[in-house]
């Protein structure tokens, strides 16, 4: 860093001394200036006294006391031809003007009270002045005019001596004082002005409150700088502390994670590319770990909970790679490893990601005096094998552990290129999706359900299908639910899929009402992610209304996957539901979890049968025992069952021997379009034994 030197300022090099010098200066001079008017005045009256000391020295010695006249004219006549008199009066003491010399006096004794015993012309020219007989020992008044014309020159003179004294004693007086005041106050105050500005301009420079080129003056200012020299210092100093400290903040955000403190995605992916760019030979695995079903601990048990297994992981893994590997968090639930290896040697990561899974699995993690069995799924890829750029090695890695996920958890899955193939295919798909969708490609085929009692069409299930065009748009197929149901529940485009289906079946079974389908309802399927929106009964509360069709038409199918999630939540949500009118089932009962103390609280109307425990009752026992219980079980709570996937008269004779009341299946009809459905229904001879050929 460039040091700021700072010299002591010249006071004459600042527009601030100049300011204090300019307003001396002129305080001075108007001090000055202000003495020489008053002395101006005394000069003036001075030569006044002067002249009238000069008139009556002029005057006295002609005057004749014997005589009746006082001044012969041969006197008067000298004292006017010799002298600056130019005219004398003679009054006596009544003010009687008796005789009168040259030019004659304005004044006389009778205006006395007006102009005084002295006048001056306003000219400056004529000084006239009364005599009384006290002064000039005769019983007259003697007026006496005098040429007062050199008083101006006098007084010009002076003004102009005073003037320039009075300015140069201005100037050496301030030059004396702006020395003083420069060097004990205003160079003090330009040095601290410019330590402070350079200091403001560069506030980490130590050096600035360390200048030897300071002021070394009086002990008082030096005081004062040498203490602006260490705040400025301690200044730095914090600066600097906490520059220094904020950095290391921000490195440790940027790159560290608070909860676990090892390092982020960010800070691993940086060790990857440094790895990848220091020698050829040097080769690395990635590891990617996600910890199974954890997010079902923060939502059952709290995220403090979670927080406390997280850091328990990180512990456990940290203490089980090799010193020269890295170890991260690399998501939510997610940690990465990268295991160097040099090319020839035989590659450690499948051996270390057995014993990281083993060490997560093998014992439980503690917390809040309780125990919880964790399970991971691990992907593998290797640079430069698998990729060679270090962000593409990682997604590698994701890629591979997605695809243990699919396949079950807790697996070790080593990165295929065929993953990859997946995974373009699976985004292709999701793009037809969303075009399948806008473009109205999206079909809803009906399955009937019928009534074991009497044998009537008592519904029809919405069943989505997707009719996928071909590139010409004259050909193309259908694509499988399996296939693409999922991927719309993973992007959250089940949403408006599910909203669109919803609002067709509801659409479709305003005709079968038309038809003279009026008992008919309709059952459409509603995805778990729509249950965890906040607007599903908003949503179904417009769509019948938009519709017009009855509440009690429509019935909605929700499996048991939902309630796993907040239980509370879900069984408001139907229970709202229920308040508007609107059949609830719970679809493919018996696969998922039910708790029962639960399952009396839901508003329910019926429950489904899933069709492997239907397919396993003609030739099982286990399977017939299951049905046997759900169709129990249903009464008990006094809730219909609904059989799927009925395609036998045997399965459908079990159904009836148990008290099943609904059924439906390939045994009566494969789902169909609407128009084949409203012929079917139309056709239906109403007995269940015209499906016995």
């Amino acid at each position: 860093m460039a040091t700021a030197k700072i010299k002591n300022p010249s006071i004459w090099r600042s527009r601030l001394g100049w300011s204090i010098t300019l307003i001396v200066f002129l305080t001075i001079l108007v001090v000055q200036s202000s003495f020489s008017f008053v002395t101006l005045t005394m000069f003036e009256e001075d030569r006044k006294a002067d002249m009238r000391e000069f008139a009556l020295s002029s005057v006295i010695p002609m005057l004749d006391t014997t005589r009746t006249r006082v001044l012969s004219d041969a006197s008067a006549e000298r004292i006017l031809n010799r002298t600056r008199i130019t005219g004398i009066s003679i009054y006596d003491t009544n003010g009687v003007l008796l005789r009168n010399f040259g030019q004659l006096a304005i004044i006389s004794p009778n205006d006395v009270e007006n102009t005084g015993d002295a006048f001056l012309s306003k000219d400056r020219q004529q000084y006239e002045m009364l005599f009384y007989p006290v002064e000039i020992g005769v019983p007259n008044i003697l007026a006496v005019r005098v040429d007062s014309s050199a008083l101006l020159s006098d007084l010009e003179e002076f003004i102009i001596l005073r003037v320039m004294i009075s300015v140069l004693l201005s100037i050496f007086v301030t030059h004396v004082l702006m020395l003083a005041i420069g060097n004990w106050l205003v160079s003090p105050l330009l040095l601290l002005r410019r330590k402070l500005q350079a200091a403001a301009k560069d506030p980490e420079n130590l050096e600035l409150g360390e200048d030897e080129g300071g002021y070394r003056g009086h002990a008082e200012i030096a005081a004062v700088i040498d203490s602006a020299d260490e705040l400025i210092g301690q200044n730095a100093r914090n600066i600097k502390q906490i520059r220094e400290s904020a950095e290391s903040q921000i490195h440790k955000l940027a790159y560290y994670d608070s909860l676990t403190e090892l390092p982020n995605r960010t800070y691993f992916v940086e060790q990857l590319k440094k790895r990848s760019a220091s020698d050829d030979e040097k080769h690395f695995a990635v590891i990617a770990i996600d910890l199974d079903h954890f997010r079902d601990i923060n939502d059952t048990v709290g995220q403090h909970v979670g927080d406390i297994i997280l850091r328990s992981v990180a512990k456990r893994l940290l203490a089980s790679i090799p010193s020269d590997a890295v170890l991260a968090r690399s998501g939510e639930d997610e940690f990465a490893v990268m295991v160097p290896f040099m090319t020839g040697e035989e590659n450690p990561a499948g051996e270390l990601a057995e014993d990281l899974a083993r060490e997560i699995r093998n014992k439980p993690f503690k917390a809040l005096d309780e125990e919880f069995q964790i399970r991971s799924s691990v992907g593998i890829a290797c640079y430069p094998d698998d990729a060679a750029d270090p962000d593409q090695v990682l997604k590698c890695a994701d890629i591979a552990l997605n695809r243990a996920k699919e396949e079950g958890r807790d697996v070790i899955r080593i990165y295929s290129r065929a993953f990859d193939d997946m995974v373009q295919q699976r985004f292709t798909l999701l793009k037809d999706l969303r075009k399948a969708l806008d473009e109205q490609e999206l079909q809803i085929h009906y399955q009937p359900q019928f009534s074991l009692k009497d044998g009537s069409v008592i519904g029809a299930e919405a069943l989505l299908r997707w009719w996928k065009k071909g590139a010409s748009g004259a050909t193309g197929q259908f694509i499988s639910p399996v296939d693409f149901i999922p991927i719309a529940e993973q992007s959250g485009l089940i949403i408006p899929i599910g909203e669109w289906v919803m609002k067709k079946a509801c659409e479709d079974c305003i005709k079968w009402r038309m038809a003279g389908q009026e008992g008919v309802r309709v059952a459409v399927n509603v995805s778990a992610m729509q249950f965890q929106q906040d607007g599903l009964v908003d949503t179904v509360k417009k769509i019948l209304k938009d519709t017009g069709l009855p509440a009690d038409r429509l019935e909605l199918e929700v499996t048991e996957s939902v309630f796993m999630d907040d239980i509370d939540h879900m069984i408001q949500v139907l229970r709202d539901l229920n308040d508007l009118g609107v059949e609830l089932a719970i679809d493919d009962f018996g696969t998922g979890y039910s708790s029962l103390s639960y399952l009396r609280r839901f508003p329910i109307d019926r429950l489904k049968i899933d069709r492997s425990f239907i397919m396993d009752a003609s030739h099982s026992e286990d399977g017939s025992s299951i049905a046997k219980t759900i169709i129990a079980l249903g009464k008990s709570l006094n809730l219909q069952t609904v059989a799927e996937g009925v395609e036998t008269l045997e399965q459908q004779d079990f159904l009836i021997q148990q008290g099943c009341e609904l059924v439906q299946g390939f045994r009566y009809a494969k789902p169909m379009p609407m128009d084949d459905l409203l012929t079917f229904m139309a056709e239906y001879s109403g007995s269940l034994d015209q499906f016995d050929g």
